[in-house]
């Protein structure tokens, strides 16, 4: 009978334990073809395999640049540069002045979504498209939304051929409307929207964001849209929402970026210092959300604010002093 060792291997495989057990290490099983004595043919150059950068769906990804200068902070473990951190604490800086607009003074569309006095619906639906389209980055960010949108009461699909998306979208050009459709099925299942979102009553709002996020996996639906989308319900007050974790662990750019400032990849611990990073710095923990994407991207994504906007001067000198090596 075959005996594995301690490395999971068959002991005739595995070099190590066959020399410790004194057996001979050869394959259990060895072909039978004979083997060829003839010297492969060089490749011709028309044969040759193609180079990765001819690769379709193929992204490439350039090293970053910034030099060792001896920065270090228990906040952010993976970074070693100064200058990584300081645009990691603007980005930061930035990311929680645009939640603390979104409560006081929502931009754009997103003011409809906040007016308490509107149909519950309906504001649920626009706050979807906002998140699913995701605004532009020009002087009208809504523009391209306000165009596509269509009343949920209607049933009617938006109109989303060749619509132009913002950075952070989840807009499939291919299957415009899979995703869609998929949401309003997901909200029929409920009965409505607002028993989608509501959940139990009795819910905290950690556990009615995580449920939520759960069972937004819709086709189409990335982490950052359904990220989005709750963290924007909450803070519009729409629904009783709020993060207990950033939902990291994906191909993401987020959680890319979690991994190379807190220096980590296991989850767990990713989600814990995360958590402590924004404890550290005074923010929110759905800041580190947007902050993170910011970073990574390494081009400010305003996500309805506008071009031009800028962090809270005194929120921004905060987050640089919370994370001075």
């Amino acid at each position: 009978m075959p005996q594995f060792c301690r490395h999971n291997r068959l002991i005739q495989n595995c070099t190590i334990c066959a020399r410790e057990q004194d057996v001979d290490p050869r394959p259990v099983v060895s072909s039978s073809a004979p083997r060829s004595t003839q010297a492969r043919a060089p490749r011709k150059p028309a044969e040759r395999s193609r180079s990765p950068r001819a690769t379709p769906g193929v992204t490439v990804h350039r090293l970053r640049t910034a030099v060792d200068d001896g920065y270090r902070s228990p906040l952010v473990p993976g970074l070693k540069s100064s200058e990584e951190a300081r645009r990691l604490a603007d980005e930061l800086a930035f990311a929680a002045t645009r939640l603390t607009a979104l409560e006081s003074d929502p931009p754009g569309l997103y003011a409809e979504v906040a007016d308490a006095g509107a149909d519950i619906e309906e504001r649920t639906w626009l706050a979807f498209l906002i998140a699913y389209l995701a605004p532009l980055e020009s002087d009208d960010p809504f523009a391209a939304i306000r165009a596509a949108r269509t009343p949920w009461s209607s049933g009617d699909h938006p109109s989303l051929s060749d619509v132009e998306s913002g950075p952070r979208s989840a807009y499939d050009p291919v299957r415009p409307e899979r995703t869609v459709n998929a949401y309003r099925a997901w909200a029929a299942r409920a009965g409505t929207q607002a028993a989608a979102f509501g959940g139990d009553p009795g819910w905290p709002a950690e556990r009615r964001f995580a449920r939520a996020l759960e069972r937004l996996a819709l086709p189409g639906l990335h982490r950052d849209a359904r990220f989005e989308l709750l963290v924007s319900l909450g803070r519009l007050r729409v629904y009783d929402l709020r993060p207990g974790a950033l939902f990291l662990g994906g191909a993401d750019q987020v959680t890319v970026a979690a991994k190379r400032a807190l220096g980590i990849g296991d989850t767990m611990l990713l989600e814990r210092r995360a958590a402590q990073l924004a404890k550290g710095c005074g923010l929110p923990l759905e800041a580190l959300d947007l902050g993170l994407y910011n970073w990574e991207r390494g081009e400010r994504t305003t996500a309805g604010l506008g071009p031009g906007a800028d962090p809270d001067p005194e929120l921004q000198r905060s987050v640089q002093a919370k994370l001075a090596g």
